[in-house]
């Protein structure tokens, strides 16, 4: 299996962070569809450097686990999920790991 892990800003340019209900909402119309076999979502807080500015942000992150089968289309799904956030919340990136795993559900 392949897991991934992505890393969500809830920093949002020009307005307030990301609500709980923006984020299920985001949740429930793109990355439920993309992997409906399951996922994990937790809160952290994360640093990162802009590489244009070089200036530090700190701010409160979604972290999104999904632990999936390789599938044809699983690299376009995983880019789906992070395109849309990107367009939709104003985002520079979104982090993304990948590793193959052993894995059972």
């Amino acid at each position: 299996m392949l897991v991934a892990e992505m890393f969500f800003s809830r920093s949002v340019r020009g307005r307030e962070p990301l609500t709980d209900a923006e984020w299920a909402e985001f949740a429930a119309q793109t990355i439920t569809p993309n992997f409906p076999v399951g996922f994990t979502v937790f809160d952290g807080q994360g640093q990162w450097r802009n590489p244009r500015t070089g200036a530090i942000a700190r701010d409160a992150t979604k972290i999104l686990l999904v632990a999936v089968k390789r599938e044809p289309d699983l690299q376009a799904r995983l880019s789906a999920v992070i395109d849309t956030y990107k367009a939709r919340f104003q985002q520079q990136s979104v982090g993304v790991i990948t590793r193959d795993s052993c894995a059972a559900f």
